[in-house]
């Protein structure tokens, strides 16, 4: 592949494409002995760093033990996922229904029509799994015309508009919250059926459980994807087993049939005769809505293609047929056996439907009892795990609407692991508050889970209807079809759903709902009124005429360091006027402040003492400034000298003055406050007395090297930190910054490039922009390196852009 580029004026410049230079393989480097003998003291070495370097704080060194070391934003497309892991990561939420959605039928239909809802929970399954094949079926459409991600929320908004896919957006939300705690709820449940004396626990149990699964996803999709494969398998193996072993002994007889009048059963009904065995239509819809709850999930993929390996939308559609599939078989398999062994819930919902199931197809032999116990672990994991596909999918969700200014922007920024960590601390703030809320029982947040996946369901779908009616593309006719009949399922469920639970508690999500939006809205008005003002003609207020005077008032209040500062930084302004001021509310003080200034050896510096008699020094800061700028042609600095503390305590000691005064002059156009900070404790008198105040350098092993961790520099490169003054040399490595020069000022690109061993200027005179030298590009350089202010540069260099292969 070509790498010729532009080298300097006269010559041609090749297309883009050919000037990429062939992946560069990323190997372990070994350390190189001569990368540091170019230094002060070296022959022809210039004195020259890999930029300021300041400690790191406490909380970063404490964050890179628990998460790890940041990633490169170019590592972002290493994080993805293949279709094993992607499965443990988005289908976990799907899969996990089938542990608890036959026991939710039952819950209603046993204490109506007693042993004959043991007829009826398979029929109510099969009618499910029919919704949940046309949902399979129409996200695959949705996959392949919206590979980009963002489910309901992006192909509402692409085909019905604004508020359509907020309602969307904000019923995927909410029921993302749902899901984690109904998960980590129902978990709970399960781990206290083997434990029946963890019972009194569950509330804690589960708030740990959410903070576990938070902190897995913090540390990244991959380490998160690693973490919970191996539990989702181990389910999914248990299930198998459970129906192998189930349905081998239903087949020869042996399986057992329980009792119906065990202590903690609920309530049994009285079987009547009919097509629905006495149970009145809405109860039957009741128990179909309840049951509602494993087929949700099923967006997550959609929401997720992103993170899948290319071709992404192939995998993501594989992977979602798979879910369906495994969810399909485990849940009609459930639903038989409880039917056929007439496992009634209990009341208090321990020990849950599958627990006794496993309990009475496995027997009571030390296999059985291994077996049984293999059982409850996996699906207690299983279970608190489902959350995780919500946290996999609610920070990506929350990113696409706050990029279009819907939710607050923090929440678009990926964080250290690349995971937007913002969301994931959210989704984890709200699910703890509602576990904590509803004392993790998986039967009072059962009637407000669904209406949202459902309703997100509903607008998803016609927006693809609307998607092939509009672009007719070929085979429109098929997807208008699957679409159409997912769209008026979804519809009907979601309807049967707000129904049927309204009264139990569904009435707060209906409510919640187009409460939220209106806030989004108001929300999305204060950002767009926000971005209009500032952005309001800014070229031409760049260009505006300065103030004729420049005034620098230092506000003092004794003669001491931290006003020493601000007098030193003060005078580096150079402005036309320069002068101190003290409020006098202590004439002593004052006094004592004026006697020593006078021995002070400033001449350019006086010191106004103002009297303020009713000691309002913040009034009277105002009225200053106000004095100041009354002329009309002033633009007024005003210096704030701040102590910083230590500890937190210590500021419990000192008033606030200085924070009253910088927010009564926030209000007065061309009057600006600038804090100058002095650390308590951290004396620094060289920056004061003129020597070098060069903070101290961290430690390497908390530094973000200048290059990626394995990087290999290319063959016939020479380490920056080596480079010498007229040497012709080939370097190579990460473009740190660029500068940029507006239009009236010299035409040159100066652009410094950091291998880790140093750093160097690369200049392009006579031009403002060289397609693919940005800020993060890996580039190579050759060129003579000169010098200039102290500093290596090479100007108009030959160069490739590397194109970086792997981070492994």
């Amino acid at each position: 592949m070509g790498s010729l580029c532009w080298v300097g004026p006269g010559r041609a410049r090749a297309r883009r494409e050919d000037r990429v230079k062939t992946d560069v393989d990323l190997q372990p480097q070994a350390p190189d002995a001569g990368a540091d003998a170019v230094g002060p003291g070296a022959p022809g070495g210039l004195q020259r760093q890999v930029g300021v370097e300041v400690p790191e704080s406490t909380s970063y060194w404490l964050k890179t033990r628990l998460l790890g070391p940041p990633l490169y934003t170019e590592q972002l497309s290493h994080e993805r996922l293949g279709n094993p892991t992607a499965l443990a990561v988005f289908a976990s939420d799907n899969l996990s229904s089938s542990a608890y959605a036959t026991e939710e039928i039952l819950h209603v239909l046993v204490p109506v029509i007693g042993v004959a809802a043991f007829s009826l929970v398979a029929p109510v399954t099969i009618a499910l799994l029919v919704v949940l094949g046309f949902l399979i079926l129409s996200y695959r459409q949705t996959i392949k015309e919206y590979p980009s991600a963002g489910g309901a929320y992006v192909v509402t908004k692409d085909n019905f508009g604004k508020v359509p896919s907020l309602v969307a957006g904000v019923s995927l939300l909410t029921d993302y919250v749902l899901t984690v705690a109904v998960s980590v709820a129902a978990g709970s449940a399960a781990l206290a059926s083997a434990f029946r004396g963890l019972e009194p626990y569950v509330v804690p149990i589960s708030v740990g459980f959410v903070f576990l699964i938070a902190y897995g996803n913090l540390r990244g999709v991959k380490e998160s994807g690693k973490v919970f494969a191996v539990p989702t398998y181990f389910f999914l193996l248990n299930m198998l087993l459970l129906m192998v072993w189930g349905f081998s002994r239903l087949a020869v007889g042996h399986l057992p049939t329980l009792s119906l009048h065990r202590d903690g059963l609920v309530k049994m009904g009285t079987a009547g005769n009919g097509l629905l065995m006495g149970a009145a239509l809405f109860v039957v819809l009741r128990a179909f809505a309840s049951g509602g709850a494993a087929v949700t999930g099923v967006e997550a993929i959609s929401n997720g293609v992103p993170a899948f390996k290319e071709p992404s939308w192939r995998n993501a559609r594989t992977t979602l047929v798979w879910m369906g599939s495994l969810l399909g078989a485990m849940f009609l398999g459930l639903s038989i056996l409880a039917g056929a062994m007439h496992v009634a819930p209990f009341k208090r919902g321990t020990p849950t439907v599958i627990a006794e199931v496993g309990r009475h197809v496995y027997g009571t032999s030390p296999l059985g009892h291994l077996l049984f116990f293999a059982l409850q672990v996996a699906t207690m994991l299983i279970l608190v795990l489902a959350a995780n596909t919500s946290f996999a999918d609610f920070p990506r969700l929350a990113s696409f609407a706050a990029a279009d200014s819907f939710l607050p922007r923090q929440l678009k920024t990926r964080g250290h692991r690349l995971v937007f960590s913002n969301g994931i601390i959210a989704l984890a703030g709200a699910a703890v508050v509602l576990v904590v809320a509803t004392g993790a029982k998986v039967t009072r947040l059962i009637p407000l889970y669904a209406i949202g996946v459902f309703t997100s369901f509903t607008l998803s779908q016609a927006g693809m209807a609307k998607h092939h009616l509009s672009r007719r593309e070929p085979g429109w006719q098929r997807g208008l079809f699957i679409n159409g009949i997912g769209a008026l399922l979804s519809l009907v469920v979601d309807a049967i759903i707000a129904v049927t639970k309204f009264a139990q508690g569904g009435w707060v999500i209906i409510a919640a709902v187009p409460l939220m939006v209106l806030l989004l809205l108001r929300l999305n008005r204060q950002y767009v009124n926000e971005e209009s003002e500032l952005q309001e003609d800014a070229p031409r207020a760049c260009l505006a005429p300065i103030l004729r005077r420049h005034v620098v008032i230092v506000l003092v209040g004794q003669l001491d360091l931290a006003v020493a500062r601000a007098i030193q930084y003060a005078r580096t302004l150079a402005p036309d006027e320069l002068r101190a001021v003290h409020f006098a509310v202590d004439s002593a003080r004052a006094n004592d402040l004026r006697h020593a200034w006078g021995e002070l050896g400033l001449s350019r510096v006086p010191l106004d003492v103002i009297d303020c008699p009713d000691r309002r020094i913040t009034r009277a800061a105002v009225e200053l400034v106000c004095d100041t700028l009354s002329d009309g042609e002033t633009e007024v600095s005003v210096l704030l000298p701040r102590i910083e503390h230590a500890r937190v305590w210590h500021r419990l000691l000192h008033d606030r003055t200085a924070g009253a005064i910088a927010r009564a002059l926030a209000d007065f156009p061309h009057a600006n406050v600038t804090f100058i900070p002095y650390h308590l404790g951290r004396r620094a008198t060289a920056s004061l007395t003129g020597g070098s105040s060069r903070p101290a350098r961290r430690t390497p092993k908390n530094e973000l090297p200048a290059l990626p961790p394995g990087f290999q520099l290319p063959p016939g490169t020479v380490p920056i930190g080596q480079v010498k003054h007229r040497d012709r040399v080939t370097i190579a490595g990460r473009v740190r910054t660029l500068r940029v020069q507006p239009r009236a000022g010299v035409a040159t690109l100066q652009c410094t490039v950091g291998d880790g061993t140093g750093e160097i200027l690369v200049v392009f005179l006579g031009r403002r922009h060289v397609g693919g030298w940005e800020p993060g590009a890996f580039v190579m350089a050759t060129g003579v390196a000169g010098e200039r202010s102290g500093r290596l540069e090479i100007l108009n260099p030959d160069y490739e852009l590397l194109a970086l292969a792997a981070y492994e």
